[in-house]
């Protein structure tokens, strides 16, 4: 019998370790990194971890470990965080001092030791800002491995997460998408064999393993040369081959089946047994019976720390110190750093449950709840021992009692802002309700309860799909008539879920419905929140005046009920809607009102919002230098700017970076987090793919993120969405050539905005798109000579023209470039591409501080400076238009400046490093054609065949063709219909003498 289990050093492994040590380097330079390692259970994750970890202990890193543990859905949340977290909250670790006072709060709601006397205790998970609390916790943990990445790089090692909780899962996404320049290496285990297709890991992997920084590494069995060598290491001494070859044929090169197969004194020489499962259950029944009986206790507990193992087992206290000697000599138990027992492996568990009897298991587990019940009873409540409850007593089929202990475990959960669990819980309490006996005297609540604490908490994790469907039936049970006040309430948080879930109609019915239980005259909290709703949806929507009139009654209910925290959220609505409606002075004192009173009540939240309305509202009047220095104001001011209630303030100042020309900083706040879920999510999304089309070297990219948040907000009722993204649709369809795809983009998006919206920036935003598109197709009807889609085209321009037109008609700079860019489209769309028009609309966009679409314009107006013939005015637009391009990294637009200077033959001053165009010819030829290639060149655009050429200009047929290659390479086309547009935009289809 082997007197060790494991070999001493990693065999092996030597390609993969040095993969994760090269992440480990990457994020020691400041590119964090995800390492994924992925295996079958017993092929060597942990072991390869394990040397990973102590190689970067002696680069001086920080490592922070924690394991999954399989609990189920909702029941143990952040178990693995908590593993990482209790070195140093033994340690003291200074890093712990450098933190904030809040920071530390919301730590100490996993771990109470980390607070410190004079810190301010963390803010209830019950926050009415969805998901706030979680969000919360999760920027502190980012505040925490920030910290220590100052003193050198940080690994935080989670193994198992195929187990891993809702919460911790939700963390992982929240850290791959947050991490920007710390020092963070983030490796994570999990078994490849188990995620079936339903598993919850999946779609997580999904995501975070395209992610650019993330790496996954598949560990393979070994092969025999390695099987070999880990014999060696735990032999002492070379192997016989005869004894490699049967354990490698038994073992199929896994290193755990190789180990027990040794560790049970089975050396080969005998029978071997079939499987691992029946190798291991060897060792562990050759095992004394207390030993036995300690280990099966284990095995329900998965985890557990001496003295529950004395509480639950019934054994003397000798006895169960002998029984655990003998487990952990016999390398079956292990004995942690924080006195946990636990398996050294977690298959040595699995096989012991499943041999188990049924009567066993229940006696067990009911053992495990009572020795938890009396912990929880005498010592700190916490989430975890709470769980633990739970979980035992519903193995142990006692369904009184885990009705029980769910509601309180869910609670707990709430506390330490794991809410997908709490609601979890809740679930499975609602599940009981109909097989337990006076189950609301077992729950302590109501079923209506339950249901509307679950579907909040589902809320809070971002269900909001569930959320609806569980706040839906509790109102279901409730009597509207006998109670008025509560039913209305429950209408009034249903209302704010599906306007959430984009079901903007239905939410103003429900919240219209809410108002309509509670008497006109009440002087209440509850009327005046209701009303503080109806503007928010108002505002949201689009309908200024409107919002102006449920403002008057909002704040009237508000001085009647004295509820004076809402006064800040109605002025910051009105605000918005009077800076929109014609009044932007007084809007941005109204708003600069809402900001005091915000700043009184010390709500970072609103001021937030607030100030990034005030942006928007500034923006949206061309004052946006002063938008921008808004939005810094208020960054500077909030006490965490990285917080998840600053993420609108962050996207806004990204996306005026984005409109006066800065396009690396637009994308540094947009993009760094993306949030998870939520209207936070669809601009961060709408926003980045906004930056991949006016770069435009991904449209792949951009089409990728325009289909999500096209489905986000596929029922919405907000404009900026509608619109924002219906623009971005149209252009990204129009650019690729697909008109009809394009066409109805802007039909459908133009419809859904006339319907519920009083905005007109972004109906003007989408027609004068819709304008560029019918542009593009009377352009193409022209080439190919199609009467009948040329005309449908003006036909469809025209009342696209008028929507810009009456867009505009308050002078805002925004309406006035979308107006001059659509008269100027017009002009293209009738073939009569008219240069000052264009002029014009580069004129309007300068003055509104837009280099972009002002590039796009210089950019049409030297096509149309080249098609009148006027080649030095050409080049200077042609000039400007790629200057501007290339300074704002616009790759699709400098080319196409390039390419109109190429083919037209453009003398452009330029940097002497800038790449030159030709040389412009002698002849005033545009295109440097020969006389001979100008009247090809006609032809080929009535649509001749190279013989037709050559019969009428009296040439043969291959003299045709060389004549057609030739024009296409100097008109710098690919086809002969790109060619004969090319001869109609510039007018070059009138037959020349020869």
């Amino acid at each position: 019998m082997a007197t060790r289990v494991t070999s001493t050093r990693l065999v092996g492994r030597t390609g993969e370790l040095a993969e994760l040590e090269a992440a480990l380097h990457e994020a020691a330079d400041g590119r964090p990194s995800l390492a994924f390692l992925a295996g079958e259970s017993g092929v060597g994750k942990s072991r390869l971890l394990a040397e990973l970890e102590r190689r970067a202990r002696a680069q001086g890193a920080t490592v922070l470990g924690g394991d999954a543990i399989e609990l189920g859905e909702g029941e143990l949340p952040y178990a693995p965080l908590v593993g990482a977290l209790r070195p140093l909250a033994r340690s003291d670790d200074a890093v712990l001092g450098e933190l904030s006072p809040a920071n530390r709060a919301e730590l100490a709601t996993l771990l109470p030791e980390l607070a410190r006397r004079d810190d301010t205790p963390a803010v209830s998970g019950t926050d009415d800002e969805r998901g706030s609390a979680q969000r919360r916790l999760f920027e502190a943990l980012l505040s925490l491995l920030e910290r220590l990445g100052r003193q050198g790089p940080v690994v935080l090692a989670l193994e198992d997460v195929h187990w891993a909780d809702r919460s911790t899962r939700a963390f992982l996404a929240f850290l791959a998408r947050s991490l920007c320049d710390e020092p963070v290496l983030v490796v994570l285990t999990y078994r490849s064999d188990e995620l079936h297709r339903r598993h919850p890991l999946r779609p997580l992997l999904a995501e975070l393993e395209r992610a650019p920084r993330a790496r996954r590494i598949d560990l393979a069995r070994f092969d025999r040369d390695e099987l070999a060598e880990q014999l060696e290491d735990i032999l002492g001494a070379p192997p016989a081959a005869d004894l490699v070859d049967r354990l490698l044929e038994r073992s199929e090169g896994n290193p755990l089946f190789a180990e027990e197969l040794l560790a049970s004194g089975l050396d080969g020489r005998g029978g071997l047994p079939p499987t691992l499962r029946d190798a291991l259950m060897v060792r562990v029944e050759r095992l004394p019976d207390t030993a036995q009986e300690a280990l099966r206790l284990l095995a329900a507990g998965r985890r557990l720390d001496h003295q529950l193992l004395e509480d639950a087992s019934g054994l003397e206290p000798r006895e169960l110190r002998e029984a655990l000697r003998v487990a952990v000599e016999s390398h079956i138990a292990v004995v942690d750093d924080e006195g946990w027992q636990t398996f050294r492996h977690a298959l040595l568990r699995e096989v012991i449950v499943d041999d188990l009897l049924p009567g066993e298991r229940s006696a067990l587990h009911l053992s495990l709840a009572q020795a938890f019940e009396r912990r929880f009873a005498e010592g700190p409540r916490g989430a975890w021992v709470a769980a633990r409850i739970a979980e035992h007593y519903r193995a142990a089929g006692d369904q009184p009692a885990e009705l029980a202990a769910a509601v309180r475990a869910a609670e707990r959960a709430d506390d330490v802002r794991a809410h997908g669990e709490a609601a979890a819980l809740l679930e499975r309490a609602l599940e009981l309700w109909d097989r337990v006996p006076d189950a609301e005297e077992h729950a302590g609540v109501s079923r209506v309860d339950l249901l509307l604490r679950s579907a909040r908490d589902h809320y809070r994790a971002s269900d909001d799909a569930r959320a609806v469907t569980l706040m839906e039936q509790a109102l279901a049970e409730i009597d509207e008539e006998a109670e008025p006040r509560r039913a209305s309430e429950v209408l009034g948080d249903l209302a704010t879920m599906r306007w959430t879930l984009g079901r903007g109609e239905a939410a103003r019915e429900t919240l219209a419905h809410a108002l309509e239980l509670l008497p006109e005259d009440e002087q209440s909290r509850e009327r005046a929140k209701l009303l503080v709703d109806q503007v928010r949806f108002s505002m949201l929507q689009g309908r200024y005046r409107q919002t102006r009139e449920t403002a008057a009654d909002a704040l009237a209910a508000i001085d009647a009920a004295g509820a004076d925290d809402l006064y800040a959220p109605v002025l910051n609505r009105l605000g918005v809607a009077l800076m929109c409606d014609g009044e932007p002075e007084l809007g941005a004192k109204t708003l600069r009102d809402a900001l005091d009173l915000a700043r009184e009540a010390g709500l970072p939240a609103a001021m937030a919002v607030t100030y990034a309305n005030l942006a928007d509202g500034l923006h949206v009047v061309g004052r946006s230098r002063e938008a921008l220095e808004v939005t810094h104001e208020g960054l500077a001011e909030l006490p965490d700017p990285t917080a998840r209630t600053a993420t609108w303030l962050r996207a806004q100042a990204g996306t005026i970076a984005f409109d006066l020309g800065d396009w690396d900083e637009a994308q540094r706040r947009i993009l760094r987090p993306v949030p998870a879920a939520g209207i936070h999510r669809v601009n961060a999304l709408m926003r980045e793919a906004e930056l991949e089309l006016a770069r435009g070297g991904d449209t792949a990219r951009a089409r990728l993120l325009l289909d999500e948040t096209g489905e986000l907000v596929a029922t919405t009722l907000e404009p900026q969405f509608i619109g924002g993204v219906g623009a971005l649709q149209g252009e990204l369809e129009r650019r690729e050539g697909n008109l009809d795809a394009a066409r109805e983009v802007v039909e459908a998006a133009l419809d859904r905005l006339e319907f519920c919206t009083e905005d007109v920036r972004f109906l003007s935003q989408v027609a004068a798109t819709g304008a560029a598109i019918e542009a593009d197709a009377a352009e193409r009807a022209r080439d190919v000579g199609d009467d009948a889609a040329l005309a449908d085209a003006l036909a469809r321009l025209e009342p696209l023209l008028l929507r810009v037109e009456a867009a505009a008609v308050d002078g805002r700079p925004m309406e006035a470039g979308n107006l001059a860019t659509a008269k100027a489209e017009a002009t293209r769309g009738r073939g009569e591409p008219d240069p000052a028009a264009w002029a014009a609309a580069a004129d309007a966009w300068a003055a509104a501080s837009r280099p972009y679409p002002e590039a796009q314009a210089r950019q049409r107006e030297a096509e149309a400076h080249v098609a009148a013939g006027d080649r030095d005015a050409a080049a200077v637009a042609a000039g400007a238009a790629l200057a501007t391009s290339r300074d704002l990294g616009s790759e699709w637009l400098a080319t196409e400046a390039e390419g109109l200077i190429a083919r037209a033959r453009l003398r452009v001053d330029q940097a002497d490093d800038e790449p030159q165009p030709s040389a412009a010819p002698s002849s005033e030829e545009p295109f440097g054609l020969t006389p001979r290639e100008r009247q090809v060149l006609v032809l080929v655009a009535r649509g001749a065949t190279n013989r037709e050429i050559g019969a009428e200009l009296y040439m043969a047929e291959k003299t045709a063709s060389v004549h057609v290659s030739r024009i296409l390479a100097k008109l710098d086309v690919r086809s002969r219909t790109e060619a004969a547009a090319v001869a109609h935009r510039n007018g070059l289809t009138d037959l020349v003498p020869s």
